[in-house]
């Protein structure tokens, strides 16, 4: 039985009309009512005016997994940005690219699978490569359109995408930092300065550092410095990044640029295991190098694989914080491990090295030629006597020159974590991933030298090239562990892939076109299962 029951929200005080339909639970032994809502009273005429009905939500139907059916025929190019695709997936770039860019995380994929597949050619070219291929955006997007797409990326959203691609990596490995230069011809960047240039171009630059799993080699943060900012002066900001990124326990590998007492202090003070390269001139490492240079070059020390001799010594770091908020300084006795190598390959090397060094520089005193800049290591090196019967004598100091060539093939790590120096040697020589990364952002990524002419825009391209090299960096670490690198490069990989054909038909799936056995097998080593084809 059907009745119209009346109520009033006591908040708004509209009054809401219901259907109130009878029946008898049986289980509760009880009458029972259900009510619909019919519409609202209008206050005026007391008539029930019908409230609006709410759209169903659309429910896709259920089908076969695989390509959803096309709205157009077209032919284009599918193999490679497939393969992409599926990495996206593995990694979850696609997922947090959709959730830090919903409205645009698409146009941001195909701009980055453009700039991995079209190797160092500008973004003018992406139209005619757009319509070629299969991409994510499915669409053209203007050289007008990617500039906008640039200045769209916002810092809020970059730091989320950020976090959201350390949290897949933190905690379950090293982190290597490290950062390099990148040289711009244009005049409107506020950080462009002349600094050192690790390429040794003469032109100003910005610097870029970047952070690495040290296992997984996927890069996941990086950050844009101004051009004279030197490495040592950088850690203090990047911990104060992963704290904000809420990263904890973190381990980072550092090279010897990064080394300062201030710098070990630091990662002390933020509770962080660390592996850092350590400077030979350090009094701390000639101590102790002076120490045990005869007990670590005993074979028991040698090790075959890195052909060197390793050896690890306990030792006490002097920990000191000063604390301005307090007016006191924190001094401590620190847990380090000294891991002391002596190469005699490299022993060689540098002597050699030296020696050639030393010859230029006597035949500039001989001859008389002497090079401004060299004035400190003529008198360091060289005596120098001039007679009016033997003319320009130039002498060396042998006891300086024993001096120099005293630590020559010896090198040290300093850890608080790792006390196994061979092990120490294997993580800190793989942050030499970091190199090859730097390699592919500035080369195929063609980030050698800036041509922006805003701010908005270098974040933006910088961003989508960042996205660009985690997929690289992905492709690389897959060919090295497969050896696929003894037969192909990276570009006849990518090339062989980017010719497999796709065929699209309004209202049909996508249909993928024939596929050799070699290609399969390249789909199998990079982790991807191969698309169905028409064999």
């Amino acid at each position: 039985m059907a009745a119209i029951v009346y109520q009033t929200n006591k908040k708004t005080g509209i009054t809401y009309a219901y259907e109130s339909v009878s029946h008898w639970d049986k289980q509760k032994q009880q009458s029972r009512a259900k009510r619909k809502c019919i519409g609202r009273v209008d206050p005026q005429t007391h008539k029930i005016v019908p409230t609006r009905k709410r759209k169903a939500p659309t429910v896709e139907p259920k089908g076969k997994r695989g390509p959803v059916p096309s709205i157009k025929t077209t032919r284009s190019f599918f193999g490679a940005t497939y393969l992409f695709d599926h990495i996206g997936k593995l990694m979850g770039v696609t997922d947090d690219l959709k959730t830090c860019f919903p409205h645009s995380y698409k146009h941001l994929l195909s701009i980055a699978y453009y700039l991995i597949l079209e190797d160092r050619n500008p973004l003018s070219r992406f139209p005619h490569w757009a319509t070629l291929h299969h991409h994510p955006a499915g669409e053209v997007i203007a050289s007008q359109r990617s500039s906008e797409l640039f200045a769209s990326i916002s810092e809020e959203a970059r730091q989320r995408f950020f976090k959201l691609q350390g949290k897949r990596q933190v905690e379950r490995e090293y982190l290597v930092y490290d950062s390099t230069s990148i040289s711009s011809y244009s005049k409107c960047l506020k950080q462009v300065r002349y600094g050192k240039n690790k390429d040794h171009e003469h032109l100003p630059q910005i610097n870029v550092s970047m952070v690495f799993g040290q296992q997984s080699r996927l890069p996941f943060y990086y950050r844009k410095l101004t051009g004279n900012i030197v490495d040592v002066k950088t850690l203090k900001k990047l911990l104060g990044d992963m704290n904000a990124l809420g990263y904890k326990k973190i381990k980072v590998v550092l090279d010897r640029g990064f080394f300062s007492a201030s710098n070990v202090n630091e990662l002390y003070k933020h509770h962080m295991k660390f592996l850092i390269a350590g400077k030979l001139s350090l009094k701390l490492v000639r101590t102790h190098v002076d120490s045990v240079r005869e007990t670590m070059r005993n074979w028991v020390h040698y090790d075959q694989t890195y052909q060197l001799y390793a050896y690890c010594l306990p030792i006490t770091w002097n920990y000191v914080q000063d604390r301005p908020y307090k007016g006191d300084t924190i001094r401590a006795d620190r847990r380090m491990y000294l891991h002391l190598y002596f190469s005699p390959d490299l022993a060689l090397e540098n002597e050699k090295a030296f020696n050639n060094r030393l010859a230029q520089l006597q035949e500039e005193l001989v001859s008389g030629t002497r090079h401004p800049d060299h004035e400190k290591q003529y008198d360091k090196y060289f005596e120098v006597k001039t007679t009016p019967v033997r003319g320009t004598r130039v002498i060396a100091k042998e006891e300086t020159l024993a001096e120099a060539k005293r630590y020559y093939g010896y090198f040290a790590l300093l850890s608080n974590d790792v006390k196994n120096a061979v092990e120490a040697l294997e993580i800190y020589r793989n942050k030499d991933l970091v190199e090859k990364a730097f390699e592919n952002l500035k080369e195929r990524l063609n980030l050698r030298r800036l041509a922006v002419s805003s701010e908005q825009s270098l974040d933006g391209k910088l961003f989508v090239q960042f996205v660009a090299l985690i997929y690289l960096s992905y492709i690389t670490k897959k060919m090295q562990d497969e050896k696929l690198f003894k037969d192909f490069t990276m570009h006849e990989v990518l090339d062989e892939l980017d010719v497999i054909e796709c065929f699209e038909r309004p209202g049909k799936r996508l249909e993928v076109g024939e596929m050799t056995i070699r290609q399969k097998e390249l789909y199998a080593k990079l982790g991807v299962e191969p698309p169905a084809s028409l064999q």
